[in-house]
């Protein structure tokens, strides 16, 4: 676990009896996002304790120290680990016409316990010497004409999780079991390590297609990656389901968390990340599309061109079908 980071400067429009810290527990790992928290200090002077993990576990974290937990905001990299801290009674509401204004409603909670900070697409790759027309959709995965040709990861994989809660979302429990069960026949290997693994199964031509964020397959032209970087331009991308719904995005998260002893300086933090710096740093350093309406562009995600993402399936049913998700994950064998 990292130590806490700190900043510090003096706020200008604060009362003299505010605390000036706020407390983030954050799943986020990038050096960039240091930046960040440097940003909102220099703006507002308040001085940002943080410490990083794993998501799951700041959650037990913030469950075992309770109500007399220092955390203000909590964050996570998928919707689904939100979900979790959700059922846990861990958050509490956040209203702000700020965010309300900035985040479309459909990557925000419905009863404002968590909004989107940065969108992460989750589409379709396939190596172009072998696979003349991939499949266009993640329906089309699940056809037989695939059969020993996809690598994906396992169904312990929140990416994947959040997936099919989608489809479960869009075409119900059953037909998502039927989709769940043609992915496992049509699987090259048994489900193994992480988006990156699955891009370099396509490189090593164990398998035809792969499903992976686009910004694994983004890092690989911005720096060199193993297995990966040499070969790159041998990989296609697909921007699945650009014919109905669009595509899968999942969200990094933000939320104040039900015991913050500072909610005044976590609502502050919250709307920072809401805005126009954070919005950008989050696009142009790590390859992520921006939450906010006709958020900035960005050199890298340029690479992957235009596409229609999925709006009309509010990110808050990826928590709402987790349960069920995991239970069609069980019953068709998706290790």
């Amino acid at each position: 676990m990292r130590p806490l980071t700190l900043a510090a400067a003096t706020l200008a429009f604060a009362t003299p009896m505010m605390a000036q810290e706020v407390n983030v527990y954050s799943a986020r790992h990038y050096d960039s996002d240091d930046a960040l928290y440097a940003k909102f200090t220099e703006q507002t002077g308040i001085k940002v304790n943080r410490i990083e993990a794993k998501a799951d576990e700041l959650i037990a974290r913030l469950e075992a120290e309770g109500k007399n937990s220092p955390a203000d905001v909590f964050i996570a990299v998928d919707v689904g680990r939100m979900a979790r801290a959700e059922e846990a009674g861990l958050l509490q509401p956040f209203n702000s016409d700020t965010i309300e204004a900035r985040i479309p409603d459909h990557l925000q909670h419905p009863e404002n316990l968590w909004f989107g900070l940065s969108q992460r697409a989750r589409i379709i790759f396939y190596n172009k010497a072998t696979v003349e027309t991939p499949p266009q959709t993640y329906e089309e995965l699940a056809d037989p004409a695939w059969k020993g040709k996809v690598c994906i990861r396992s169904s312990s994989n929140i990416y994947n999780q959040s997936l099919l809660a989608s489809l479960i979302e869009v075409h119900g429990e059953e037909a998502a079991k039927d989709w769940a069960s043609g992915v496992v026949d049509n699987m090259a290997r048994a489900p193994q390590g992480g988006d990156t693994d699955q891009l370099r199964g396509i490189v090593s031509g164990e398998c035809d297609v792969a499903v992976a964020n686009h910004y694994y397959f983004l890092r690989g032209f911005d720096k060199e990656v193993d297995g990966l970087t040499e070969s790159i331009d041998t990989i296609g991308w697909v921007w699945p389901n650009q014919e109905d719904r669009g595509a899968h995005i999942n969200l990094a998260t933000a939320s104040m968390t039900a015991a913050s002893p500072n909610p005044e300086q976590a609502a502050a933090l919250l709307e920072f990340l809401a805005g126009d710096f954070a919005q950008a740093q989050f696009a142009s350093q790590n390859n992520e599309y921006a939450a906010v309406v006709d958020g900035p562009d960005d050199d890298s995600t340029d690479r992957l061109g235009d596409f229609k993402a999925d709006t009309s399936t509010n990110t808050a049913a990826f928590s709402r079908n987790a349960a069920a998700a995991q239970a069609i994950f069980n019953q068709v064998g998706w290790d």
